[in-house]
Formats: C-alpha cells, structure tokens, sequence
C-alpha cells in the first residue's frame, strides 16, 4: 500500500505510465492505471479518461473515490474504474494497470473464441519469466489467466470478473480488448504487468513459428 506523499505518488505514477506508453501498450488515449491514495475511505489515484498517455504529467492525475466519482482534480474518470475498485477490493491490490498490447488483444479473443464456456483461459507453462510473479519459485509451473467477455456495461463486467481474482495471476484479460494487471504497491503491479505482457508476447510469438518437424 501506497506510503509516501501525494505529490511523490503521483510523479511516481506519470512516469509508469510514460514508460508504459512508451512500450506501446496504451496507443492512442487506451488505457487506465490507478494507485491507491487512501484505504478508509477508499480513494484512487488515477489518469483521466480521454487523455494522451505519453504525455500525462502529475498534476493532469484525478482522484477517485469508492463510487468512482471524481473528488479532486479535472477530468472525467474512466468507466473502467469500476473494475479497477473491483480489482482493489477483492485482492488487496496498492495499484492497477490496464494496457491495450497487441499481444494482449488477440490472444484474449482467440481464447474466448476456442472456449466451450466462460471464463476461458490463456495457460502460459514452463518459462524462466514465470518467476517473474509473486508466489512463483520455478519455471515448472503454469498459470492460467481468466479471459471474459468484453461488456460496455463496466458495473456488469466487474461483478463478473470478480469471483475470478482471487486465484488469478495477477492479471485477468478482457476478450479483445487488454490486460489488467495488479500488484500491492506499484512497483509490483508494474513488474506483473511486464512479465505478463512478456509472457503473452512470446505465446503470441509461438503461434507464428513453423509445425515441428518430424523425427
């Protein structure tokens, strides 16, 4: 959970999204990342709605509260900040980051699309970069990160996403549309956003490579 100042919370936030930006997860205005200000009551630190990524500087950053209506600064709040709230409330989490990779995108919409019921599942195994994530001490492992359904009705999708966090792996897909990733401060929610792009990168990678050949 977040302890140092607002300012220094908020110069620590502009500059992950820049670098975040700069990775080319958040073209565009794509995107929405929050820091927990304040756990009682609840408040988010967060990047508005609508806004160049690359650009964002500390004092362009809202913030949020419980119900996700705007408290300080200007701007409009994602309707995204519902599942971030989701996200905090139900795992704890000090940070929430959501990108729009390429990676992210269609292999979310490729699972979905090959799933006999939800919630599908992208399973990554066996890679060094699995350590990476907090509680994982091999690469002989596997995780299975949860895929839903997009849905504009945001209420709608973060009560579905919410029995899925608990055992998630620090990030949960939206079909065709990114990744949510999450740690208990952000630091940590930013490692886990890196090793899981990581990883859906080179599963993405995998499926262009050539059939092996036969013995």
């Amino acid at each position: 959970m977040p302890t140092s100042a607002p300012g220094e919370q908020a110069r620590a936030l502009s500059t992950v999204i820049a670098a975040i930006h700069a990775r080319g997860w958040c073209d565009g205005t794509g995107g929405n990342f929050s820091c927990v200000s304040r756990l009682d009551p609840l408040e988010l630190l967060m990047a508005p709605s609508g806004v160049d990524k690359g650009s964002i500087q500390p004092d362009d950053l809202i913030l949020v509260n419980g119900e996700a209506r705007v408290i300080d600064g200007c701007g409009a709040a994602s309707a995204e900040t519902l599942l971030h709230l989701e996200i905090v409330k139900r795992t704890g989490a000090g940070a929430v980051l959501h990108t729009h990779s390429q990676a992210a995108t269609l292999l979310s919409r490729r699972a979905l699309k090959a799933a006999e019921a939800e919630p599908a599942v992208v399973r990554i195994e066996g890679l060094e970069m699995l350590k990476g994530l907090a509680g994982i001490r091999s690469h002989d492992t596997s995780i299975a990160i949860p895929v839903l359904a997009n849905d504009q009705d945001l209420g709608r999708l973060s009560l579905a996403a919410s029995p899925h966090l608990d055992g998630a792996p620090h990030g949960l897909l939206i079909a065709g549309h990114g990744l949510y990733a999450w740690g208990h401060d952000l630091f940590s929610a930013r490692r886990h956003l890196e090793i899981l792009e990581f990883l859906l990168e080179q599963s993405w990678r995998e499926l262009l490579l050539p059939p092996h050949p036969g013995p």
